[in-house]
């Protein structure tokens, strides 16, 4: 079954049952009571099944939901006093990708996320969350104010990937990508990126090269999406779920390479279920991170992360 109308199944079950229990109460019928509360806990025990057995394909469904807390829905719910600033200051905003200064929970610190909108007319503005050129060069202006003022950075990753269309790609989007990479490299402040949703490709990596990275539980983090990966290898979008499992792009997986440093958990069922409760976990990851690698030297920080970025991949040197 499709994991949007697995969900959605599942939600309209739970909320009748609530109904019934609710009901019950009301009337007195104990018996009623008992029985619907015993129903309840199956569900859960269910979902909970469920979810933990979810094979990879679905799991990336999981990342890819609407209704997911996004860039700015962690803003509004973990951080304070949140000011945007928008334009790379040459040629317009792009506003696949939102940044600026905000409070958390304290401490100042420069925030940058992909952002693709909920609804069509949203996801359009939004271009699906995947940034042109000037959105990393908004980027990257919002890092370097981060350096300026000696704020930690905190980027957010959720997109399918940069723009593949002509005009990214005659405004420099390759460049404008190597450009975000190289400065997060040798940008003098802690850096931690979190992937909450779809992290795709180099358009993600260049909201990616930290001190920490950490990945959302059913987030997904790959050089390319299941579908483009079965196109190329099997010449047919149907393998995606081959391909997904030959990705190992999951937080698990992720974890499990080397690639990423923790997982933050989600309520069962996913993140979508409760904003304010995964908004909380993000956070609370969030603050014990920015409180170890605030105490690291500056030297260490950059040599690490620096290290961090050349131990991702495995490759064999070949002599002839």
């Amino acid at each position: 079954m499709d994991t949007n109308k697995l969900d959605r199944s599942i939600r309209e079950l739970n909320r009748r049952i609530k109904s019934i229990k609710e009901a019950s109460q009301r009337a007195g019928n104990n018996d009623l009571f008992e029985n619907v509360v015993s129903l309840e806990e199956r569900t859960r025990k269910f979902e909970e099944d469920y979810y933990h057995a979810m094979d990879r394909w679905k799991r990336i469904e999981l990342s890819r939901l609407e209704m997911r807390p996004q860039t700015l829905d962690y803003i509004s719910l973990a951080f304070d006093d949140f000011i945007e600033l928008k334009g790379d200051r040459l040629f317009r905003d792009d506003t696949a990708v939102i940044g600026g200064l905000a409070t958390f929970r304290g401490r100042k610190v420069v925030v940058v996320g992909n952002q693709k909108g909920r609804g069509l007319k949203a996801r359009l503005f939004r271009n699906f969350g995947m940034p042109h050129p000037e959105g990393y060069r908004k980027a990257v202006r919002l890092m370097e104010l981060a350096e300026k003022f000696n704020l930690p950075l905190v980027t957010m990753i959720d997109t399918p990937g940069a723009f593949p269309g002509v005009e990214a790609e005659m405004r420099g989007q390759s460049i404008a990508i190597a450009q975000s990479m190289a400065v997060m490299v040798a940008l003098k402040v802690p850096i931690v990126a979190i992937v909450i949703g779809e992290g795709g490709s180099g358009g993600a990596l260049a909201l990616g090269v930290a001190n920490r990275v950490f990945m959302m539980e059913n987030a997904s983090y790959s050089v390319v999406s299941p579908e483009a990966c079965a196109s190329i290898l099997w010449k047919d979008r149907k393998m995606k779920k081959s391909a997904a499992e030959a990705l190992k792009s999951t937080a698990q997986d992720n974890l499990a390479l080397g690639l990423i440093d923790e997982i933050i958990p989600e309520p069962v069922g996913g993140a979508h279920r409760d904003h304010g409760a995964t908004a909380k976990s993000l956070g609370d990851s969030l603050e014990k991170c920015l409180e170890e690698i605030g105490n690291i030297p500056l030297d260490t920080l950059l040599t690490e992360r620096y290290e961090r970025t050349r131990r991702m991949g495995i490759y064999h040197e070949i002599t002839r």
